[in-house]
Parts: C-alpha cells; structure tokens; sequence
C-alpha cells in the first residue's frame, strides 16, 4: 500500500494532478482486495483442498495460513467422522440394548437390541422423549432421578418376562447413554436360590424343634447321666438353639425378599422401642456390665412394619453388647438429620474392625473372627438382615470403624418414611 501511495504522489507531481492519482491508486487497490476477497469465498465453499488461490503480498500469506488451517481442520473432521463410525458400529453389535440421549432426554440413536427389548420403532422414535415410550413407574422415578448411580430393574415393555436391569449413564453436557441389560436368567436363578432357602428352612425347622425338645427333657434329668454325657447333652442343646436361630434369620430373610414394600403400616414409636431394646440389652450385657446410654428424639416415629424395625435394631445393639469388652460404652441416638431424615446410631468403643473387612460384613454368614462369632453364638445373618431392611425402607447403612478404637454403625432414613408425633396429634385434633 506505501508503494502504491508514493507511486500515485510521484505521477501525481509529475502531471499536476495528485488527487487524482491518489483517488484511482485507492480504488484500485480496493478493488484489488475485494477481488481477493472474493476468491477466498469461492475456495472457501468448496468441499475439497483444490484450486488455492494464487496472490502476492499480504493475501499470499493470508491464503497460505488460511489453507494450512483448513488442512488441518479437515484431517480432524475425518479422524472424527471415523471414531464416530467405529463409535456406532461398537454400539450396534453390543448385545445390551443402548440408547444416547441427548438434551432433555431426547432419543437420539438406538442399537438394535434396543428395538427388542424395549420396544423401540427403527427410525420413528428418534426424537422422542424416553419417558414417552417407557412409561413404567420405576423408570420414570429413575430417569428424573440425575445422580442416582444404581441400576434398576424394570420389565420389558414387549414382554414382562423379560426382566430388565437399566442403567443410566451421564457423558457430556446434558447427555445420557441408556443401557438395559436381559437378566432373566440371573432373575430366576435368585428367585429359585431364595425358594430353595426358604424351603429347606422350613423343613428344618419341625426336626429342629423335635430334637430341642428331646434334649430340653434329657438336660431335666441330667443329674442322673455320667459327666461326660451331661456335657454332650449341654454342647447339643447350644448348637440345636444356635441352628434354630438361624433358620429364625433365614426365614425372616427369605420373606422380606419375596416382598417389596415393608409390611404394615404402622407408625412405630421408635424411642419406646429403643428403650426396650436398651433394658434387653443391659440384660444380655450381665456381669460385663456394659455402660449404654439411649439419646433418642421422642417427636420422630417411622412408618412400617414393627417387627423388622426391631430386627434392625437390636441387631445392631446386641452385636455391640456382644463384642464390646466388659465395662465398655455403648451409645445409642436416634435423631433428625439436616436433610430432614433420621438417623439411628450404634457407637462401641471394642476392638473396632479392619478396612478390608468392612465392604463384606453385609455378606450372609460372613465372620470376621469366626471362632470367636461361633464362642459368642452369632448366626452371621445379623448385618445382612439390617442391609436388606434399610433397603426396604429406602435407607442404607454405614459403617465407620478403626482397629483400637471401636466402631460406629449408622442407619439412614429418608424423611419419606418418618412421621412426627407433633404433626401427627395436630392432624388428630383437626
């Protein structure tokens, strides 16, 4: 542009006639520009690489930068464009069903698999909300619910034998990738699994209960036997007991299984009930005269079953009494939590428990010691008894315990399930 300019004033001064030469050397060199300008747009258009415009001076370097860019752009789109093919054809031969949704939870592609297990249309239900097609209760409480990491399980919409075992999986900004998965199988193996317990049980406990009997008699007269069998007699007739109470557990398992909901629903006065638990046990506790102290908030009542309540409960409680060492403390609370639940607290201060153990105690006839479980006449049902009550009751357990230092055990419930004796009298006087 000085060239241009010096040009114009050197002719201009040669002529007479400066302005005039500066004007046309401006327009021309406006013109100039927009017909570069102009070529970039046509070569910007094209789909290919080809026909790079050709220029001097600034455009040549500005075509040179812009190609290379646009170069490296394109190899981009295509290494892209392939991993999003690898991508689709990867999800297509998946043998769950798998559906990407987008904003909103907008279906905006399915795999095969997902048209035969959930009922998809091929093509047609692109677009659509998810909630629209599969409508059933379970899975619409789940898809609102954004930070739930469980999966579900619902039956197929295209046949409710089917059971389904769906799972939401948050990518991206607003997207979500659906995966369900056929656990029929698995289903009925449980189903069968839980049916052979409950009915071995079952059958173990008339011949238990005879053999009790026999040996209830016997230890009568026990007097009258050598030593050696009075001491037969007495080993019997613990584990005859012990084998009772864990065909007891087996059952009570067995039957919250083959139900959903809790049953009953009755308002259980939980701080009544936790002082009962307290008085059994102090007596449990005996000579190792345990210190248990109850803080429990009288207002807060929970709606269900009495019974399984009472199970949670005091299986916690006496498991404290039983691995707490003598003339140790045990705390019990039961109060409201900020998120308006309730919360029901075991603290000892015994041997504590390792790490590594913690992720198992749940686990059926899991033993950390199982000497010492079997010497204080444990059946290793108590903890799985207390998870599948809690889950009953859309609550969970926790557990928080150092080796040394004792343990703390935490029940959670969701104010869904509570009930304050305030309200409640308030509504009785309306």
């Amino acid at each position: 542009m000085i060239m241009v300019a010096l040009l114009a004033l050197l002719l201009g001064w040669a002529t007479g006639h400066v302005l005039l030469f500066l004007f046309l050397a401006t327009f021309g060199y406006l013109v100039w520009h927009l017909y570069n300008l102009s070529r970039l747009q046509r070569w910007l258009r094209q789909a290919e690489l080809s026909s790079l415009p050709v220029s001097r001076g600034a455009w040549g370097t500005a075509f040179d930068g812009i190609y290379r860019l646009r170069e490296g752009s394109l190899r981009r789109r295509k290494r892209l464009n392939r991993l999003l093919k690898r991508f689709y054809k990867l999800a297509a031969a998946l043998p769950d069903a798998t559906v990407m949704l987008g904003e909103h939870d907008i279906i905006e592609w399915y795999n095969k698999p997902a048209q035969k297990l959930l009922g998809l249309q091929p093509s047609a239900d692109v677009g659509q909300y998810i909630g629209n097609l599969l409508r059933h209760p379970a899975f619409r409480a789940y898809l609102d619910e954004n930070d739930s990491d469980e999966p579900i399980e619902i039956p197929s919409p295209e046949d409710e034998s089917t059971i389904l075992s769906v799972h939401l999986v948050s990518y991206g900004k607003n997207r979500r990738l659906l995966i369900a998965r056929d656990i029929t199988r698995l289903h009925r193996l449980e189903q069968m699994r839980r049916d052979f317990v409950a009915d071995v049980s079952h059958e173990l406990r008339t011949p238990l209960t005879v053999i009790a009997g026999y040996l209830e008699s016997m230890a009568d007269g026990a007097d009258e036997l050598p030593a050696d069998w009075q001491r037969s007699i007495v080993l019997m007739e613990q584990q005859t007991c012990r084998m009772q109470h864990i065909v007891t557990d087996l059952l009570f398992l067995s039957r919250m299984e083959n139900s959903v909901q809790p049953v009953g629903a009755d308002e259980v006065d939980v701080s009544a009930l936790l002082t009962a638990i307290r008085e059994d046990a102090l007596t449990l506790s005996g000579e190792s005269r345990h210190a248990i102290s109850l803080d429990a908030d009288p207002d807060l009542l929970i709606k269900g079953n009495y019974e399984e309540l009472r199970s949670v409960f005091s299986n916690l409680v006496f498991n404290a009494v039983q691995y707490t060492p003598a003339g140790g403390k045990i705390e019990i609370r039961w109060h409201r939590t900020d998120d308006h639940g309730a919360r029901f607290e075991v603290k000892d201060h015994g041997q504590g428990i390792a790490a590594h153990h913690i992720p198992r105690l749940t686990e059926r006839f899991y033993r950390i010691d199982v000497g010492r479980s079997r010497e204080k006449g444990g059946t290793g049902l108590g903890l799985a008894i207390v998870k599948h009550v809690m889950n009953r009751y859309q609550g969970h357990l926790e557990i928080d315990s150092e080796v040394g230092k004792g343990s703390l055990f935490r029940c959670c419930f969701p104010a869904a399930v509570l009930v304050s004796r305030a309200s409640r009298t308030l509504k009785a006087g309306s």
